[in-house]
């Protein structure tokens, strides 16, 4: 059986806070349309120079501890070159050199081979952009 590409991409609101938004859902649907129970390889990738994915713990407090830690490595303050929007927002152009703006994670039998408590998750610290796109795509 030959190789086949698919790929989708979906519009999101993540509002005008910092968010550590879950779309594992997101994923496992689109995987249920494409998929069709083959191993192959999911790229989860957010085309904006402001957000990232990471995949981590959510729910227990991870996705908290990691919106405040990205405040601390990069405060919203004025010492950003990139001065353009609120205050603070040249640190939102930053954030994909920490969190890269996509993942590619195995799949196995149709599913994402995430770890027991592993979520994906789009990261997006910037408040002046509340939408944004997350592309799919499936190699299997």
């Amino acid at each position: 059986m030959s190789d086949t590409f698919h790929t989708q991409t979906l519009d999101l609101t993540t509002g005008r806070d910092e968010i550590a938004l879950d779309v594992t859902d997101r994923c496992h649907a689109f995987l249920r349309e494409v998929a069709d129970g083959r191993d192959g390889l999911l790229n989860v990738f957010v085309p904006h120079a402001t957000a990232g994915i990471a995949v981590i713990e959510t729910g227990a407090g991870s996705d908290d501890d990691l919106l405040a830690t990205l405040r601390e490595l990069l405060p919203p303050d004025d010492r950003w070159a990139h001065r353009h929007g609120s205050r603070g927002h040249g640190r939102d152009h930053v954030l994909p050199g920490l969190v890269a703006p996509h993942a590619t994670l195995p799949v196995i039998g149709g599913r994402i081979a995430l770890g027991t408590w592993q979520s994906v998750v789009l990261i997006d610290t910037n408040r002046d952009n509340p939408q944004r796109k997350l592309r799919l795509s499936f190699l299997g």
